[in-house]
Protein backbone atom coordinates (compact mmCIF):
# COMPACT_ATOMS: atom_id res chain seq x y z
CA UNK A 1 0.00 0.00 0.00
CA UNK A 2 1.50 3.21 -0.89
CA UNK A 3 1.40 6.16 1.66
CA UNK A 4 0.11 9.20 0.13
CA UNK A 5 0.31 12.75 0.96
CA UNK A 6 -1.74 15.62 -0.55
CA UNK A 7 -0.51 19.18 -0.98
CA UNK A 8 -3.10 22.01 -0.90
CA UNK A 9 -5.81 19.54 0.29
CA UNK A 10 -7.98 22.66 0.67
CA UNK A 11 -7.93 23.35 -3.10
CA UNK A 12 -10.12 22.10 -5.73
CA UNK A 13 -7.64 19.63 -7.15
CA UNK A 14 -6.75 19.10 -3.37
CA UNK A 15 -9.54 18.20 -1.68
CA UNK A 16 -10.49 15.60 -5.12
CA UNK A 17 -7.20 13.93 -5.16
CA UNK A 18 -7.78 12.96 -1.68
CA UNK A 19 -11.53 12.10 -2.09
CA UNK A 20 -10.69 9.66 -4.53
CA UNK A 21 -7.54 8.49 -3.34
CA UNK A 22 -9.42 7.39 -0.18
CA UNK A 23 -12.07 5.04 -2.06
CA UNK A 24 -8.53 2.94 -3.80
CA UNK A 25 -7.56 0.17 -2.29
CA UNK A 26 -4.26 0.86 -3.35
CA UNK A 27 -3.41 4.20 -0.88
CA UNK A 28 -3.16 4.88 2.49
CA UNK A 29 -3.76 8.44 3.04
CA UNK A 30 -0.87 9.92 5.49
CA UNK A 31 -0.90 13.69 4.89
CA UNK A 32 -3.15 16.56 4.16
CA UNK A 33 -1.19 19.86 4.09
CA UNK A 34 -1.76 23.02 4.02
CA UNK A 35 0.22 26.06 3.92
CA UNK A 36 0.61 27.86 7.40
CA UNK A 37 -2.29 30.02 8.44
CA UNK A 38 -4.67 28.63 6.54
CA UNK A 39 -8.19 28.46 8.49
CA UNK A 40 -8.52 24.80 7.86
CA UNK A 41 -5.30 24.05 9.89
CA UNK A 42 -6.41 21.14 12.79
CA UNK A 43 -9.67 20.18 10.84
CA UNK A 44 -10.66 17.02 10.19
CA UNK A 45 -10.73 15.46 7.09
CA UNK A 46 -11.52 11.90 6.32
CA UNK A 47 -8.87 10.07 9.96
CA UNK A 48 -6.69 12.54 9.36
CA UNK A 49 -6.23 16.12 10.55
CA UNK A 50 -5.57 19.08 8.15
CA UNK A 51 -2.05 19.95 8.93
CA UNK A 52 0.92 22.62 8.03
CA UNK A 53 3.52 20.21 9.74
CA UNK A 54 6.12 19.23 7.25
CA UNK A 55 7.23 16.79 9.61
CA UNK A 56 4.45 14.83 8.15
CA UNK A 57 6.43 13.81 5.61
CA UNK A 58 8.33 11.21 7.08
CA UNK A 59 5.18 9.57 6.79
CA UNK A 60 4.70 9.01 3.04
CA UNK A 61 5.85 7.32 0.01
CA UNK A 62 4.48 9.63 -2.36
CA UNK A 63 3.50 13.53 -2.37
CA UNK A 64 1.06 14.98 -4.82
CA UNK A 65 1.01 18.67 -5.32
CA UNK A 66 -1.78 20.83 -7.25
CA UNK A 67 -0.88 24.35 -5.81
CA UNK A 68 0.33 27.72 -6.99
CA UNK A 69 3.92 27.86 -8.15
CA UNK A 70 5.39 29.92 -4.84
CA UNK A 71 3.87 26.85 -2.73
CA UNK A 72 4.77 24.19 -5.55
CA UNK A 73 8.93 25.45 -5.34
CA UNK A 74 8.02 24.69 -0.91
CA UNK A 75 7.31 21.08 -1.83
CA UNK A 76 9.83 20.52 -4.07
CA UNK A 77 12.34 21.49 -1.25
CA UNK A 78 10.43 19.13 1.27
CA UNK A 79 9.99 16.64 -1.27
CA UNK A 80 13.81 16.67 -1.80
CA UNK A 81 14.70 17.31 1.89
CA UNK A 82 13.20 13.82 2.95
CA UNK A 83 13.55 11.94 -0.18
CA UNK A 84 10.05 11.50 -1.57
CA UNK A 85 8.25 10.90 -4.35
CA UNK A 86 6.84 13.91 -6.08
CA UNK A 87 3.82 14.19 -8.77
CA UNK A 88 3.56 17.76 -9.06
CA UNK A 89 0.53 19.17 -11.44
CA UNK A 90 1.40 22.82 -10.46
CA UNK A 91 0.90 24.99 -14.18
CA UNK A 92 2.11 28.54 -14.61
CA UNK A 93 5.59 27.98 -13.38
CA UNK A 94 8.47 30.42 -13.95
CA UNK A 95 11.81 29.32 -16.05
CA UNK A 96 13.46 29.58 -12.65
CA UNK A 97 11.53 27.17 -10.94
CA UNK A 98 11.26 24.67 -13.58
CA UNK A 99 15.00 24.52 -13.56
CA UNK A 100 14.11 23.91 -9.80
CA UNK A 101 12.30 20.59 -10.63
CA UNK A 102 14.70 19.65 -12.92
CA UNK A 103 17.24 19.86 -10.14
CA UNK A 104 15.11 17.98 -7.74
CA UNK A 105 14.75 15.08 -9.89
CA UNK A 106 18.08 14.24 -9.69
CA UNK A 107 17.47 13.28 -6.11
CA UNK A 108 14.19 12.04 -6.26
CA UNK A 109 11.74 11.30 -8.89
CA UNK A 110 9.10 13.48 -9.62
CA UNK A 111 6.48 13.48 -12.65
CA UNK A 112 5.86 16.46 -13.82
CA UNK A 113 3.57 17.53 -16.78
CA UNK A 114 0.72 20.15 -17.08
CA UNK A 115 -1.57 17.82 -17.71
CA UNK A 116 -2.83 14.50 -15.95
CA UNK A 117 -5.44 13.52 -18.21
CA UNK A 118 -4.96 10.41 -20.28
CA UNK A 119 -6.64 11.93 -22.93
CA UNK A 120 -4.53 15.12 -23.09
CA UNK A 121 -0.87 13.02 -23.44
CA UNK A 122 -2.54 10.49 -25.99
CA UNK A 123 -2.76 13.96 -27.94
CA UNK A 124 0.36 15.22 -27.12
CA UNK A 125 1.70 11.54 -28.90
CA UNK A 126 -0.07 11.93 -32.14
CA UNK A 127 0.08 15.54 -32.70
CA UNK A 128 4.12 15.16 -34.25
CA UNK A 129 2.27 12.53 -36.77
CA UNK A 130 -0.47 14.81 -37.68
CA UNK A 131 1.43 17.79 -38.35
CA UNK A 132 4.24 15.94 -40.19
CA UNK A 133 1.79 14.28 -42.15
CA UNK A 134 -0.15 17.67 -43.27
CA UNK A 135 3.05 19.35 -44.10
CA UNK A 136 3.80 22.84 -44.15
CA UNK A 137 1.16 24.35 -46.34
CA UNK A 138 -0.99 23.75 -43.58
CA UNK A 139 -1.27 26.35 -40.78
CA UNK A 140 -1.74 25.65 -36.93
CA UNK A 141 -3.41 27.88 -33.71
CA UNK A 142 -4.71 26.04 -30.65
CA UNK A 143 -8.06 27.66 -28.37
CA UNK A 144 -7.76 26.88 -24.99
CA UNK A 145 -10.69 27.87 -22.40
CA UNK A 146 -10.84 27.31 -18.65
CA UNK A 147 -12.86 29.11 -15.72
CA UNK A 148 -12.28 32.57 -15.26
CA UNK A 149 -10.09 31.85 -11.88
CA UNK A 150 -7.74 30.17 -13.49
CA UNK A 151 -4.32 32.36 -12.76
CA UNK A 152 -2.24 31.72 -15.50
CA UNK A 153 -2.51 32.31 -19.37
CA UNK A 154 -2.04 30.37 -21.31
CA UNK A 155 -2.34 27.07 -19.82
CA UNK A 156 0.30 25.22 -19.21
CA UNK A 157 -1.06 22.25 -21.78
CA UNK A 158 -1.39 25.09 -24.32
CA UNK A 159 2.22 25.91 -23.83
CA UNK A 160 3.01 22.22 -24.12
CA UNK A 161 1.01 21.65 -27.06
CA UNK A 162 3.04 24.69 -28.60
CA UNK A 163 6.18 23.01 -27.60
CA UNK A 164 5.62 19.77 -29.87
CA UNK A 165 4.40 21.42 -32.24
CA UNK A 166 6.65 24.37 -32.55
CA UNK A 167 9.40 20.85 -32.37
CA UNK A 168 7.65 18.83 -35.34
CA UNK A 169 7.37 21.90 -37.94
CA UNK A 170 9.58 25.09 -36.79
CA UNK A 171 6.90 27.25 -36.25
CA UNK A 172 5.72 29.32 -33.52
CA UNK A 173 2.20 28.20 -33.03
CA UNK A 174 -0.23 31.20 -32.19
CA UNK A 175 -2.62 30.68 -28.86
CA UNK A 176 -6.19 32.52 -27.87
CA UNK A 177 -7.05 32.28 -24.34
CA UNK A 178 -10.57 32.18 -22.86
CA UNK A 179 -11.08 32.68 -19.04
CA UNK A 180 -15.50 32.33 -19.02
CA UNK A 181 -17.56 30.75 -15.94
CA UNK A 182 -16.72 27.47 -14.48
CA UNK A 183 -14.92 25.75 -17.93
CA UNK A 184 -13.04 23.11 -16.62
CA UNK A 185 -10.71 22.91 -19.28
CA UNK A 186 -10.87 22.77 -23.12
CA UNK A 187 -8.21 22.85 -25.69
CA UNK A 188 -8.46 22.98 -29.59
CA UNK A 189 -6.05 22.53 -32.01
CA UNK A 190 -6.37 24.05 -35.20
CA UNK A 191 -4.94 22.75 -38.62
CA UNK A 192 -5.94 24.90 -41.65
CA UNK A 193 -5.06 24.24 -45.40
CA UNK A 194 -6.47 25.60 -48.80
CA UNK A 195 -10.15 24.62 -48.31
CA UNK A 196 -9.69 22.30 -45.37
CA UNK A 197 -10.33 22.33 -42.08
CA UNK A 198 -9.08 19.82 -39.17
CA UNK A 199 -10.00 20.28 -35.50
CA UNK A 200 -8.48 17.84 -32.43
CA UNK A 201 -10.56 19.15 -29.34
CA UNK A 202 -10.00 17.68 -25.74
CA UNK A 203 -12.92 18.94 -23.64
CA UNK A 204 -12.78 17.84 -19.60
CA UNK A 205 -16.03 17.26 -17.96
CA UNK A 206 -14.41 17.22 -14.69
CA UNK A 207 -11.49 17.65 -11.83
CA UNK A 208 -11.79 13.93 -11.30
CA UNK A 209 -9.83 13.03 -15.19
CA UNK A 210 -7.22 14.85 -13.97
CA UNK A 211 -7.00 13.60 -10.30
CA UNK A 212 -7.54 10.00 -11.49
CA UNK A 213 -4.00 10.70 -14.05
CA UNK A 214 -2.69 11.88 -10.87
CA UNK A 215 -3.14 8.96 -8.49
CA UNK A 216 -2.19 6.66 -11.48
CA UNK A 217 0.95 8.16 -11.50
CA UNK A 218 1.00 8.34 -8.20
CA UNK A 219 1.18 4.41 -7.98
CA UNK A 220 4.04 4.21 -11.06
CA UNK A 221 6.01 6.77 -9.77
CA UNK A 222 6.54 4.38 -6.39
CA UNK A 223 9.69 2.82 -6.05
CA UNK A 224 11.35 4.50 -8.93
CA UNK A 225 14.74 5.99 -9.38
CA UNK A 226 15.29 9.58 -9.17
CA UNK A 227 14.66 11.53 -12.51
CA UNK A 228 12.27 13.39 -14.55
CA UNK A 229 9.11 11.91 -15.63
CA UNK A 230 5.92 12.87 -17.98
CA UNK A 231 2.51 10.89 -17.84
CA UNK A 232 4.14 9.97 -21.45
CA UNK A 233 6.25 7.84 -19.31
CA UNK A 234 3.37 6.71 -16.67
CA UNK A 235 1.61 5.80 -19.98
CA UNK A 236 4.18 3.32 -21.82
Amino acid sequence: MIKLGVAGVCGKMGRRIFELASRDPDFELALALEKRGTPAIGRDIGKLKISSNTDGLFLIDVLVDFTVPEAAEVSLDYAAKYKKALILGTTGLSDTQVKKVEEISRVVPVVFTPNMAIGVNVLFGILPQIAKKLGPDYSMEIVEAHHKTKKDAPSGTAKKLTEILGEETGKQIPVHSIRLGDIVGDHTVIFCGNSERIEIKHQAHSRDLFALGALKAAKWIFGKPAGLYSMQDVLK
